[in-house]
């Protein structure tokens, strides 16, 4: 395994753990999101030019294109939750009680 590879494998790892443990803001589990995806991006457009192949260039941008509408929709639902709850605590968001 290439360090090149070591270091997208590790980001990815580190941001699902930072995911799954620290869930106390929601702009915490947001920025998770984000590293993964970037890890993700990063790892998708190497991987065409270590294999020479052309086909899967498009690839990247793709997930460019969805993880810019991830953010802007996890942004969204930040603000209209700190806006009805007060704050950004997931322990607020109950669907149990709306």
């Amino acid at each position: 395994m290439s360090p090149l590879h070591l270091s997208f494998y590790s980001a990815f790892a580190l941001s699902s753990l930072g995911l799954a443990f620290h869930r106390t803001h929601l702009i915490s589990a947001l920025l998770c999101l984000e590293s993964m995806m970037l890890s993700m991006y990063i790892g998708l457009s190497t991987w065409p030019v270590e294999n020479q192949a052309t086909s899967f260039t498009m690839m990247p941008l793709l997930m460019l294109t969805f993880s810019a509408c991830e953010a802007g929709t996890g942004l969204a639902m930040l603000v209209a939750s700190s806006r009805t709850h007060g704050s950004d605590h997931l322990h607020n968001l109950n669907l149990l009680q709306c």
